[in-house]
């Protein structure tokens, strides 16, 4: 009769017991007679929709043209959700190679952030030549948009029960009933310190999810401060900034995760070590970029 149920997982409940927060039943999906609409994909739907009207606004009142980047968000959006699923794959190749069938999959989670934004910014200098507009001014506007959708999308990880990190009893340790995340994901540590809360068992974990969140959310506050607050400035400043704190914050909540995606062969994660290259190559053209407009405003 097309009415609308929530679709949990087995136990449904998530904790965190030092903030006294327990949240009951919470949704894994919603099901509209027989369509079932996953909440990690209506979380990325409206991190990529509020991402664009966002961008289309400081477009507007920065002198540039908001159609511009529609036009751009609508190709963007599209390959950068292509790009990040076939990052997560080739990464997990092992897994993916005996389950062909699941590659298209992405209900169940599975994009990877890096290669989203290695696609965006392929997409962009394609779009920027196509239409004869800079690249660099437009990666410091359309690079709004990205931090917000990563800020708002990491919380499609909260409703899947996913990307959290190892063990903690910090001031935001998260509880997750053991029935409701991948068993892989578990470490010898989380079994040790299992927690058995009325006969349900919980591990108690760092919810990278939230440090990543929160972390965006302040760098997108800073870019919008170099944007519309900071009079010396030049074209792609704020993207080297972001990628410069976007990059450290990834490479520290990274390193804490228990689904790192790791280099072929090694036990290098492929996500902290990208970052950790971003962050230190953006922190040079920023020093070099400083250099040279101090050497030519001494030169006036």
């Amino acid at each position: 009769m097309g009415l609308i149920h929530v679709v949990t997982a087995e136990n449904g409940t998530i904790r965190f017991p030092h903030l006294g927060i327990v949240l009951d039943h919470v949704a894994k999906a919603f099901s509209v007679g027989s369509l079932e609409i996953a909440c990690y994909g209506i979380v990325l739907a409206a991190a990529m929709v509020t991402g664009l009207l966002l961008v289309m606004k400081v477009a507007d009142r920065t002198g540039q043209r908001g159609d511009d980047y529609f036009d751009l968000g609508m190709i963007a959006i599209v390959v950068s959700v292509v790009c990040a699923r076939i990052y997560y794959v080739a990464f997990s190749w092992n897994y993916y190679s005996s389950h062909l069938g699941e590659i298209i999959n992405i209900r169940e989670g599975g994009l990877a952030i890096y290669g989203g934004v290695i696609g965006g910014a392929v997409t962009t200098a394609l779009f920027c030549k196509i239409r004869k507009i800079k690249f660099l001014k437009t990666a410091d506007t359309a690079i709004l948009g990205l931090v917000w959708g990563q800020a708002l999308g990491r919380w499609g990880n909260f409703f899947n029960r996913e990307a959290f990190g190892g063990y903690t009893d910090n001031l935001f340790a998260m509880q997750l009933p053991v029935s409701d995340v991948r068993s892989g994901e578990i470490t010898a540590e989380m079994w040790e310190k299992v927690k058995r809360i009325g006969g349900t068992e919980y591990i108690q974990v760092h919810p990278t999810f939230l440090y990543e969140s929160m972390w965006n959310i302040g760098v997108l506050l800073i870019l919008l401060f170099l944007t519309f607050r900071v009079k010396r400035k030049y074209d792609g400043m704020v993207f080297l900034n972001y990628l410069l704190l976007y990059g450290i914050g990834r490479f520290w909540i990274e390193g804490l995760r228990t689904d790192q995606l790791l280099l072929p062969g090694t036990q290098i994660p492929v996500s902290q070590l990208l970052s950790g290259i971003l962050a230190v190559t953006a922190l040079f053209f920023l020093i070099i970029n400083k250099w040279r407009m101090d050497h030519l405003k001494s030169r006036m």
